[in-house]
């Protein structure tokens, strides 16, 4: 199947053979959320710039495609500083604009409110596979729902929209910011170093756990820190049950409620799921996003040899802009991703009209047009896709591109 050419400054045109399978994925992804009881809604593509760069974007916010101030406003003579020149910027996620929506129109919004959101987000990355700097996001997200109610739907709905795109054999990784914090604080690291410990402990999937050692040592922590951390890690490889294990060794520095409210999550996903996947614990998942205050997970696919989407709990982020706190979960698909795998899969969609093309040789009589035209709506009336054009010289190549977009049967009129 054929794959757009090359991005042009890493944003990419799309070709009619890929925008059916996005309109297809968008239409299951819509369907499905919406049987689990999640609205639409829109948000501006841009955001006011002191919002986007608010310390909770994480490294996200490093990659804001930042504009301009326009007219009056614009005096680049007497600018000193980048908030003298810039006033807005392209989103780079959905969430922060959920926010402030949120904020902004709680009072007309149920409660709890579940939102669905499907729009484009702009980040000034390097592009790579399965990445540009402008892409689609869908994400679902519950505002409002403080227990882990809240984890279970977003974990099943999301699942379950993977299911019925075809997808198997996947796996859903959880962990919990808390865990993360009380097994640092466990083994003796301050907490001004958390973040820095957490970067290093998201590339364990990447260099493994000498590896881990290796970065905290150059970091300058202590081995006997370095040597306690790393023993949880293999402590709950070797466990029948990871959370569990971890709650015992980590009591004292870990929330009572931590241990049950990820039992709960796991075992009433596994008991309820209609996907083909598994619910793993790995207290490795660190998630980029300084926002999270809980639960946080990851989806991992074999087929794409990395994530493809991810969330978790931000109970605090809606309170930096009303000044009080609203508890709030989501979860993201990587739909650009999605897209690529099925593309290169060479995916199918499935009950899709037939595909007809009427070619009419240059030269036709005027006065029968009206009657292959007449035929063609009678078709499209019965739910057949008709495609009439002109008939090239090279017939041969134009049936051949029209194939690759669809097309099963042709019918040709000459004069």
């Amino acid at each position: 199947m054929a794959l757009a050419k090359k991005p042009v400054n890493g944003m990419k045109d799309i070709l009619p053979e890929e925008m059916q399978i996005r309109d297809y994925v968008m239409s299951v992804i819509k369907e499905t959320y919406r049987s689990f009881g999640f609205t639409q809604i829109e948000t501006p593509c841009m955001e006011n710039i002191g919002n986007l760069s608010s310390k909770q974007g994480g490294e996200n916010e490093k990659l804001i495609f930042k504009v301009l101030k326009r007219g009056e406003k614009l005096n680049l003579e007497t600018a000193k500083e980048e908030s003298d020149v810039v006033d807005f910027g392209m989103r780079y996620d959905l969430t922060l604009p959920l926010t402030r929506f949120y904020s902004n129109n709680a009072n007309d919004l149920p409660s709890p409110f579940k939102a669905l959101q499907m729009g484009n987000v702009w980040r000034a990355d390097r592009p790579q596979r399965g990445r540009y700097r402008q892409f689609m996001q869908c994400d679902i997200d519950i505002l409002g729902e403080p227990s882990n109610l809240a984890e279970i739907e977003l974990i099943l709905a999301t699942t379950t929209t993977l299911g019925k795109l075809g997808f198997k054999n996947f796996q859903i990784r959880i962990n919990e910011r808390r865990i993360l914090k009380a097994m640092a604080s466990y083994s003796g690291f301050s907490e001004e170093s958390f973040d820095t410990v957490f970067i290093i402990l998201d590339k364990m999937d990447k260099i493994g756990l000498e590896g881990v050692a290796e970065e905290l040592e150059k970091e300058g922590f202590a081995k006997e820190s370095i040597d306690k951390y790393l023993g949880l890690f293999k402590g709950v490889e070797d466990a029948e049950d990871g959370i569990a294990y971890l709650a015992k060794e980590l009591e004292g520095f870990l929330e009572p409620d931590v241990e049950q409210n990820l039992q709960e999550i796991v075992s009433s996903v596994t008991a309820t799921k209609t996907a083909d996947f598994e619910l793993v614990f790995d207290p490795t998942l660190v998630r980029g996003m300084s926002y999270y205050t809980g639960t946080i997970f990851e989806i991992a696919m074999p087929e794409f040899g990395g994530s493809c989407g991810g969330g978790g709990r931000y109970d605090k982020m809606i309170g930096n802009f009303t000044g009080k706190d609203v508890p709030a979960c989501g979860f993201s698909i990587g739909f650009e991703r999605i897209v690529l795998l099925l593309m290169e899969s060479g995916f199918k969609i499935p009950g899709q009209a037939q595909k007809k093309a009427y070619l009419i040789e240059k030269g036709y009589p005027g006065e029968k047009l009206c009657d292959v035209i007449g035929q063609a709506q009678e078709e499209r009336k019965n739910g057949v896709q008709v495609l009439v054009v002109r008939m090239n010289k090279n017939k041969k190549f134009q049936k051949e591109q029209l194939t690759k977009e669809g097309y099963t049967e042709f019918v040709e009129f000459f004069k």
